[in-house]
């Protein structure tokens, strides 16, 4: 079905990976555009309660495909700007999947695959992992996935990464906020998310969902009137849900609520 990703559930997690590994997972046209539908897809299949973004290769994402890159150097501006809605859209979807998000990072990230990692809810790399925002190097600005990346690491270090392009480590990535956690190699990978997993599934779905859209509307905003009377509508409203007055029941009943199953 897809050409360049690879999509499968494994009981309650959905699992796309990226599967270009020649080509290093680098975007172009086609993967933006499968990444797009396959996150929909996982979206839309209520046996899936997180998604985890992998790779295959020795690369997590190389950013812009230099194939690609040949071909849109000849776009009209029309088509340009056709093709930088179609990166947009897809990096809005990963943001704004309700669903928890996390990114399995085995190899490098450049460019747009630091953007992939900074829209995922939660980052888990390798220590021999490294990253670089390269798009000064080609005369270029990372634009569409600056909102991202200055969520996830702040205008400071923003500043300093976007204007270098220098590589930066695992270590400085989870210093500067991009990666939550980093462990010694694969296997440690695997058994970090899988933790995380476990936490993540305990948890109300509905209420993740809700937590995930909280977040957006209110990250960065003054603490004034208008903020804290949409906090005050939004835990009223889901306080008095099926899913709210699960959880309370369960917490008081000393059960287990009935969204973990076995």
């Amino acid at each position: 079905m897809y050409q360049s990703i690879l999509t499968e559930v494994d009981v309650d997690v959905g699992i796309l990976t990226l599967n270009k590994p020649e080509r290093h997972n680098a975007f172009d046209d086609v993967l933006i555009a499968e990444l797009t539908v396959g996150l929909r897809e996982l979206e839309a299949d209520p046996r899936v309660r997180a998604v985890v973004l992998s790779s295959t290769g020795k690369s997590f994402c190389a950013g812009a495909d230099l194939n690609w890159m040949k071909r849109v150097a000849d776009y009209s501006p029309e088509e340009n700007l056709r093709d930088a809605h179609q990166l947009a859209e897809m990096m809005s979807t990963l943001n704004e999947l309700s669903k928890p998000t996390i990114a399995r990072v085995q190899g490098p990230a450049y460019g747009g695959g630091v953007g992939l990692v900074a829209a995922c809810d939660i980052a888990v790399a390798t220590y021999d992992v490294h990253f670089a925002l390269t798009e000064v190097k080609l005369g270029i600005v990372p634009a569409v996935i600056s909102p991202y990346v200055l969520a996830a690491i702040g205008e400071r270090y923003g500043r300093r990464y976007m204007l270098s392009a220098e590589r930066f480590s695992a270590a400085e990535a989870y210093r500067i906020g991009l990666l939550h956690e980093i462990v010694p190699g694969d296997e440690q990978l695997d058994e970090a998310i899988s933790e995380i997993l476990d936490t993540l599934l305990n948890n109300g779905p509905a209420a993740q969902a809700e937590c995930k859209a909280l977040i957006r509307v209110v990250a960065g905003q003054p603490i004034d009137q208008e903020t804290i009377e949409e906090t005050v509508q939004r835990i009223s409203r889901v306080r008095a849900s099926p899913e709210g007055r699960e959880g309370l029941a369960a917490f008081l009943e000393k059960r287990t609520p009935n969204w973990i199953v076995g």
